[in-house]
């Protein structure tokens, strides 16, 4: 005999209802918490000692190198991740594309997230990476920073011009 759906009597028939595992849900967030938690902890201590290590490699104890180096780093991780974000928020778009552009944004910007983890970090990691950039990398975070206050003053400027162009009337524009 087919099954159509109904009961003997012609009504449909009642459907099973979809019962939800909670026990399973919270098993797996809470595994997936933990596997988090484990991650930042790792993260966190070896993360700013491989990047002062590679800084420090890259320096190799000059201050010009160092200097040249965090300018270099310190505008172009915080205007090329501007930059991005700008483009992914600054018209409407699909989610999924403004995410993208700001997955990118954040990519971009993680030379100088890493180097703020060793500045400011509180942990073995970030103390051990802050005696390797003393000794091997003179003159990085100083001019990290720097780079990193040209950038963003050019960001506002950039932002500032654009927004006064496209405030005058088109006739202006015109002449």
């Amino acid at each position: 005999m087919e099954s159509t759906g109904t009961d003997e009597a012609g009504a449909p028939a009642a459907q099973p209802v979809a019962h939800r595992d909670w026990r399973k849900r919270v098993l797996l967030g809470g595994g997936l918490l933990v596997v988090v938690v484990v991650a930042y902890f790792v993260l966190a201590a070896t993360i700013p000692r491989w990047w002062s290590q590679r800084v420090g490699d890259a320096v190799d104890g000059r201050l010009s190198t160092g200097l040249v180096l965090g300018l270099c780093l310190g505008v172009s991780c915080t205007l090329l991740p501007l930059m991005a974000a700008w483009v992914g928020l600054y018209r409407r778009r699909p989610w999924k594309v403004t995410l993208a552009w700001l997955a990118l944004a954040v990519l971009l910007a993680l030379p100088n997230l890493w180097t703020l983890g060793v500045v400011v970090g509180r942990g073995s990691g970030a103390h051990a990476g802050q005696r390797v950039m003393d000794v091997n990398a003179p003159w990085f975070r100083g001019a990290t920073l720097a780079g990193v206050i040209v950038a963003v003053v050019a960001f506002v400027g950039f932002l500032f011009f654009t927004r006064r162009r496209n405030a005058r009337p088109a006739k202006e524009r015109a002449e």
